[in-house]
């Protein structure tokens, strides 16, 4: 184990006793804000829209800690109300925030909080944005920190509130952001922070491209070691444009300059965080390291090998985390062969960037995608993947626009529709797929729609293309043919 660098941070705890402050959204992160508030003395007003058995049960703690609850009305503001901490997936729009914002109210998020609460000492944040990729990048530099012998945790937009980790003994937190959760922050500080990719998403939130790259620049704080994706242009201007960082970091799938995290052959170096970065590069990894193995994904663990190493973590900590890394499910995550084609999931792949770089990690694909589009354009991504498409299979609220791009872009891919909703449409789905592939192609699940006109969630929408897969296995075991199993987990990206 390495130094670890000064925190810095001081207590602000007090400054919230007695205040009259508004939870707005009693999620996860919601009720973890107000209990903690409410241990620092605040008068605290939670206030969701939700009103079930569900969430009164999972709010009655809320109520025995002091706390007044108001379920059934997410739009009036409590009378008197001096602060409000929003969860973030409200839109600035909602009726509740603009009437605060009218009335000069201030209004943070739940992360905004968390580092106005950190103690004396309070461990240091190592923060990731992108479009893309974040989970995946929090937990590989999670593992790599612990393989360095930190005491380290992933929080954020991940796992543990991070309003609750912050007063905890840790060494570092690695720091998953969205933009959601930046728009509302305003003098987080981290000690390295990462921009792994831009691309348009959650524009319905933002209202705008600008104001969704505005929100992603904002991780790029004074004094810290400001980590870009060098083959992304907006990443790396951002980099560019930061003022006060302590230095700049890049990463490529290229050869390294100096500076920079990169590949050399079968080798992932750090030309940064040497002796002499004009002459010298150190190895951190091997590429069979990277599981699943694909290039975004030996992205995501350039990115959080600079990270690690910004903190101090020795080269062979970031080989060691890698290789302890286990990978989330959903995200391309290899299933099984069947009748020598593989199927993989990658339901995660909720907009067109993520569902790009799925596709781009294989030759010959039979895309399953549909969902609800988001108001995101698909031209370049069908434009782009076009020659790798043995077929395809839509389903989902949005699949005509998908029809319509493939018709453009793709006129004699062969295109499947499957209009069915009911809860067996997955198995007609992964039927109609396998009908359209040969041996040695992947059927690949990489929707580019977020889930919620079929399932309740991307990972539901998953597990029923697993189980779907599984069947159509156990059919053709039945038949005699040949199935192999995929092996657990995989993982890659992860959208806003």
């Amino acid at each position: 184990m390495t130094d670890r660098p000064s925190a810095g941070g001081a207590s602000a705890g007090s400054a919230f006793a007695g205040r009259a402050v508004c939870v707005a959204g009693l999620g996860v992160s919601g009720r973890a804000a107000a209990r903690v508030l409410a241990a620092h003395g605040a008068r605290v007003t939670a206030v969701d829209a939700r009103d079930d058995a569900a969430q009164r049960a999972r709010t009655a703690e809320l109520e025995a800690l002091g706390v007044e609850v108001r379920l059934g009305d997410g739009d009036s503001l409590p009378a008197g109300t001096e602060l409000v901490v929003t969860s973030p997936g409200w839109r600035p729009d909602t009726p509740l925030l603009a009437a605060a914002a009218a009335a000069g109210i201030e209004i943070i998020g739940e992360v905004e909080l968390a580092w106005r609460l950190r103690p004396e000492n309070a461990a240091p944040w190592l923060a990731i944005t992108g479009t893309d990729g974040k989970t995946t990048v929090v937990r590989m530099l999670a593992s790599m920190l612990t393989a360095a012998g930190y005491k380290a945790l992933a929080v954020g937009n991940v796992g543990t509130p991070i309003v609750e980790a912050v007063s905890e003994p840790y060494d570092v937190l690695a720091v998953e952001l969205s933009s959601y959760q930046l728009h509302w922050s305003s003098s987080i500080r981290p000690f390295a922070a990462a921009v792994l990719n831009v691309a348009p998403d959650h524009l319905d939130w933002h209202g705008s491209m600008e104001a969704y790259v505005a929100a992603k620049s904002t991780i790029f704080a004074p004094g810290c070691v400001a980590v870009f994706n060098a083959d992304d242009d907006t990443s790396t201007a951002l980099a560019d444009r930061a003022e006060g960082v302590e230095r700049r970091v890049g990463f490529t799938l290229r050869v390294p300059r100096p500076g920079e995290f990169g590949v050399v052959e079968e080798l992932l170096v750090d030309r940064a965080f040497t002796g002499d970065p004009g002459t010298q590069a150190v190895e951190v990894a091997a590429l069979g390291d990277v599981r699943p193995f694909a290039p975004h994904n030996v992205a995501n663990a350039l990115a959080a090998a600079a990270l690690a190493r910004a903190f101090g973590a020795p080269a062979d900590a970031v080989r060691d985390g890698l290789r302890a890394f286990v990978p989330d499910p959903h995200r391309i995550q290899h299933v099984a062969d069947v009748a020598g084609v593989a199927y993989v999931n990658d339901s995660k792949a909720t907009q067109p960037h993520a569902a790009a770089a799925s596709l781009a990690a294989y030759r010959n694909v039979v895309w399953i995608a549909g969902g609800l589009l988001k108001g995101l354009d698909v031209d370049d991504l069908v434009r782009s993947c076009a020659g790798r498409l043995r077929g395809a299979v839509l389903m989902g609220r949005d699949r005509h626009r998908l029809a319509e791009a493939l018709a453009r872009h793709a006129p004699d891919v062969p295109v499947v529709d499957v209009p069915d909703t009911d809860t067996g449409a997955m198995d007609r789905v992964v039927t109609e797929a396998s009908g359209l592939a040969r041996p040695g192609d992947t059927v690949l699940l990489a929707p580019v729609g977020a889930s919620f006109d079929m399932f309740t969630d991307y990972p539901a929408r998953g597990d029923a293309f697993i189980a779907a897969v599984g069947r159509l296995a156990d059919a053709r075991r039945a038949a005699g043919g040949p199935v192999r199993p995929g092996p657990a987990g995989g993982a890659a990206r992860d959208a806003d």
